[in-house]
């Protein structure tokens, strides 16, 4: 028995079965290993796109929560920027004495950001009960001031003799400035 198969048909055979190989080949060789590629780049991709969302979550978060801040505390922000005026300190805080003199400021310290200039006051007052007004007046003032302990009272006649040191603080990028 014989065959009969033309040539057309046999180089056609040929031609698939190169083919063939030559599709095996670069499945194995190009595609396959890229593919795996691929797929560590897409899953390294999406852990990148989750920790993008996430800072920019937080990002956002941390944007609104400033923006209410400054809001909030447009005050003490504001009350940073003021130099302190010793004049103007007296003539606000003058209704709660029956006299307040302020000694002269000296820089004590610079922390970071602030300069820290030290007030020492003395005063008359008619009742303890007008230092605790002074010092809400001055949670409320134009600068940043801390009071220092020990605050010293002392009993005079009908008046109430006090002193005590207090804090003023600055930013560094505003002077002291003695007058209004």
């Amino acid at each position: 028995m014989k065959i009969n198969i033309s040539r057309q048909y046999l180089y056609l055979l040929a031609l698939s079965l190169l083919l063939l190989i030559f599709v095996l080949v670069f499945s194995f060789v190009v595609l396959i290993p890229e593919g795996k590629d691929y797929r560590i780049q897409r899953t390294d991709l999406r852990k990148e796109s989750r920790e993008l969302k996430r800072y920019q979550d937080f990002h956002d978060e941390t944007l609104e929560r400033l923006k209410k801040l400054q809001g909030d505390k447009r005050h003490i922000i504001t009350a940073f920027d003021t130099a302190f005026n010793p004049r103007r300190f007296e003539k606000q805080n003058k209704e709660y004495f029956h006299s307040l003199s302020l000694s002269k400021q000296k820089i004590i310290g610079k922390e970071d950001e602030f300069t820290i200039y030290e007030v020492n006051t003395t005063s008359q007052m008619n009742s303890p009960k007008s230092f605790y007004d002074f010092l809400d007046a001055i949670n409320k003032s134009d600068w940043i001031i801390s009071v220092n302990f020990p605050i010293n009272f002392k009993r005079e006649a009908d008046m109430i003799k006090s002193s005590f040191t207090m804090k003023v603080y600055t930013i560094k990028n505003s002077e002291l400035n003695s007058s209004e």
